[in-house]
């Protein structure tokens, strides 16, 4: 198969690469531009070459995207979109993308990715707007590079719920998936985050990256029991990125073990739930967890499910 690349595209074909925007301007539709997450220097040529062409931003917080305009040296109009926009928001953007080029953000990294413009993305293509997204910046993709965990498959988990159930839920879920786990979070949250990861993904390997970048960028790795132990003594500021290595083979969990997972998951779920959880989380036989669990309430004699 041939690939079209930069360097083997005849200078007389015209493209994008080859045709200064000074020359062809930009047609109208929706550009989806990834913008940096700490270090400025990070913004693409290409970035900046669209955002001297859109008639308009639409952004999370425009005195962020101002100030990223200010550094660039671009003075454009700025509408606030954000997940709180109504219909009419929506609807002028896609009025205007008939007629013009418009550029979406968010604060800081790519569009879409736990920030807003999902329904945004969506109506425009519901209204045949043509829609560009130009690659750049992104926490998820660059915390995978630097914890050194497999990449050959990983899961996006968005932002870990703050709430103990919440979050124990989602992770029971998950804990089963063959793949690397990744997860956005903030600074107060994190030490809790690792103290559930220590009771519902033992055995894997975590990494924390925060500050990425930036100046004071950090990854961490470790063990989420010790993890957790250092950022409750260092608290973290700003969002980080948590990641989870792939579950591991070990040898099958001893009853202290098994007692312990019973115990914290009954006190948050039913019980039928919990031992189901419980055996998905250690690979153990679903009735006996249940038996176990009746004798650990002080019930005897009742059928397991």
């Amino acid at each position: 198969m041939d690939i079209t690349t930069p360097e083997n595209i005849s200078p007389e074909t015209p493209t994008p690469e080859t045709t200064t925007p000074e020359t062809v301007g930009l047609a109208p539709g929706l550009y989806i531009v990834a913008t940096p997450i700490g270090n400025l220097g990070d913004v693409t040529r290409r970035a900046i070459e669209v955002f001297g062409l859109v008639d308009a931003i639409a952004c999370e917080d425009t005195r962020v995207t101002g100030k990223l305009m200010a550094h660039l040296g671009l003075k454009k109009p700025l509408r606030r979109y954000d997940d709180h926009a109504d219909a009419s928001a929506r609807d002028a953007l896609i009025d205007l993308m008939r007629t013009a080029p418009v550029a979406l953000v968010s604060d800081a990294g790519t569009p879409l990715i736990s920030d807003p413009g999902y329904r945004l993305v969506r109506a425009a293509r519901a209204a045949g707007i043509a829609i560009t997204s130009l690659p750049g910046p992104s926490a998820l993709i660059t915390a995978l590079t630097l914890a050194g965990l497999p990449t050959d498959r990983f899961l996006f988990g968005g932002f870990l719920p703050g709430k103990d159930k919440a979050r124990a839920d989602v992770l029971t879920e998950l804990a089963g998936v063959p793949a690397t786990l990744v997860f956005y979070d903030t600074g107060p949250r994190l030490a809790d985050t690792l103290d559930a990861m220590a009771r519902l993904l033992p055995r894997r390997e975590i990494a924390v990256a925060r500050e990425l970048t930036k100046l004071f960028e950090e990854c961490r790795t470790g063990s989420a029991t010790d993890l957790a132990e250092h950022y409750r003594n260092h608290p973290p500021r700003g969002e980080i990125v948590v990641l989870a290595g792939p579950p591991v083979a070990a040898e099958a969990p001893d009853d202290a073990a098994i007692d312990a997972a019973l115990i914290e998951a009954l006190a948050r779920l039913p019980m039928s739930k919990a031992t189901k959880d419980v055996a998905r989380a250690l690979g153990v036989d679903r009735h006996a967890l249940y038996r176990r669990a009746l004798e650990l309430q002080g019930e005897t004699g009742a059928d397991a499910p």
